[in-house]
């Protein structure tokens, strides 16, 4: 499976493995039936108007029809990446810069769409995608993106909160003043596959390094095991966020 090297706004490496053009073609085909669906539910409900004699003006049209129109970039600007398609394969769009994908983005992914997808039924798409070299059609070109694996995540364990002990005692105050999509990345960095691991010699310089990022920024100074120190970052976080929630 190819592999893409993303370098965050930390400067952090990140590795994820590019989503297959195969999952990328069922994602699509999922949000098809999808829209599908809803389109069935409009043409049911426009008859069920006309029997009653009332007459389907153009605006209740465009109320109709737009949730299939703007479908992919409203639901990718405000889940994160992921239409329902790419929720239920588990692939998300990022940016190649590592920073977090703006509406912008979406939106420039969406007008290429409509001609890459909808215009030429994806003859276009599956051609820049198989050629890029980086899991790229023509909109994620022009708006810095891809397309990734992520790995499901199903328990709270693997979530942004996740459960700590009523009697656990936080160790780094400063804990509290990262941010969600930091602590975001600490949990990639620590689950990251290196593009070559030999006897884990790789990724424990991979953890070190970001564990001597996240202490410079926090100002700590400490000399706990990197791993360690990461983790107990992480339910530190946990610990007063969800004393604050």
């Amino acid at each position: 499976m190819e592999t893409i090297n993303i370098q965050t706004t930390q400067n952090i490496d990140l590795n994820y493995d590019l989503a297959g053009v195969g999952d990328r073609m069922i994602a699509i085909l999922i949000d098809i039936a999808i829209q599908g669906g809803y389109l069935l539910s409009a043409l049911i409900l426009i008859g069920f108007l006309d029997d009653f004699g009332i007459e389907a003006s153009a605006a209740v049209m465009f109320i109709l029809y737009s949730p299939i129109f703007f479908y992919e970039v409203v639901l990718e600007s405000f889940y994160n990446g992921q239409t329902f398609g790419k929720r239920a394969r588990n692939i998300r769009v990022i940016k190649l810069d590592g920073s977090e994908a703006s509406m912008g983005s979406f939106i420039i992914r969406w007008i290429f769409r409509l001609i890459e997808i909808s215009a030429t039924g994806g003859s276009v798409a599956l051609i820049t995608l198989i050629i890029s070299g980086k899991g790229q059609r023509l909109g994620d070109m022009a708006a810095g993106t891809t397309v990734v694996r992520i790995k499901k995540r199903i328990r709270l364990e693997d979530t942004i909160l996740s459960q700590v002990d009523e009697d656990y005692k936080p160790v780094f105050g400063e804990a509290a003043d990262l941010s969600d999509k930091d602590i975001e990345t600490l949990k990639e960095v620590l689950r990251a596959k290196p593009e070559e691991d030999r006897h884990g010699i790789i990724k424990m310089e991979f953890i070190k390094k970001t564990a001597t990022i996240i202490k410079k920024k926090l100002s700590i100074e400490n000399d706990m095991e990197s791993r360690l120190f990461l983790n107990t970052i992480i339910k530190d976080y946990n610990y007063y966020k969800g004393r604050v929630s």
